[in-house]
């Protein structure tokens, strides 16, 4: 009996074996039919499969991806609408963009308010004190930006140039006028003010030298340079009676007023 019971188990076992199996070949079968297929497709797009490695369709589906993606961040299409190229600046639109991230790390150098417009015109030499003062460079800020807003454009800004530029150069025309402007404010840059550091020259250290003094400025140092004060500006009188010299200072009145404690009477 137990050998029987054993066979029937063995049989059992062997049946759950082979039905787990079968789906497992069925898929395979089914993955193989569908590379063939994809391989057909292939050699049919490629007659020369041969020397050239085949592609997963993985990869072409990635490389269509990165494609879109590179042409949509560079402004193209497939369709070549746009250009890739960067734009180069001007040297005035350069000029421009540095004057107005001045002193403003959340500035972009699109817009430029009116504090940094008047040191454009300052560090560049547009104005003059005489045909351009401060007031006018306000007033021309004024006038060119709307009304709403606190900035100017690049637009606006070559606006305010071409107004101060026909106040500068009243003898020139409009164009060559404007050029003029221009090429003030051409390749430059703010001017940043530092501390002033002094110069050590002979002249001052001659002057400054404390052991070279003669005379009555002589007596208003002592030995390490550090000035007397008072004393050294003013003759103090001795009333004291004693002659100049006279090292026993002060002895005789400690000798008169001594204590009288302990003496016989």
């Amino acid at each position: 009996m137990g050998t029987v019971e054993s066979t029937r188990r063995k049989q059992k076992s062997e049946n759950l074996t082979t039905s787990l199996k079968e789906p497992k070949s069925r898929s395979m079968m089914a993955d193989q039919k569908d590379t063939i297929e994809d391989f057909k497709v292939q050699t049919a797009k490629h007659p020369n499969a041969g020397s050239v490695a085949l592609r997963p369709h993985s990869e072409h589906s990635k490389d269509r991806t990165s494609k879109r993606l590179s042409t949509e961040s560079n402004g193209t299409s497939d369709g070549g609408a746009g250009s890739s190229t960067p734009v180069e600046l001007t040297a005035l639109e350069e000029s421009f963009r540095r004057f107005a991230i001045h002193g403003d790390t959340r500035a972009t150098g699109k817009e430029m308010h009116g504090k940094n417009w008047s040191k454009l015109c300052k560090d560049c030499g547009v104005i003059d004190g005489k045909n351009i003062t401060l007031t006018d460079v306000d007033i021309v800020f004024s006038k060119v930006k709307k009304k709403t807003c606190r900035t100017i454009t690049y637009d606006e800004f070559k606006a305010a140039l071409g107004e101060l530029a026909r106040k500068k150069y009243k003898d020139k025309s409009g164009e060559d006028a404007e050029a003029e402007v221009f090429k003030l404010i051409e390749g430059k840059a703010p001017v940043i003010a530092g501390v002033t550091r002094a110069v050590a020259s002979p002249t001052v250290s001659r002057l400054t030298d404390t052991t070279k003094f003669t005379g009555s400025h002589k007596e208003r140092f002592d030995e390490t340079g550090r000035g007397k004060g008072k004393a050294g500006r003013v003759d103090i009188v001795d009333t004291s009676g004693y002659v100049s010299g006279y090292k026993h200072r002060g002895t005789y009145e400690k000798k008169v007023n001594k204590p009288t404690e302990g003496r016989p009477m």
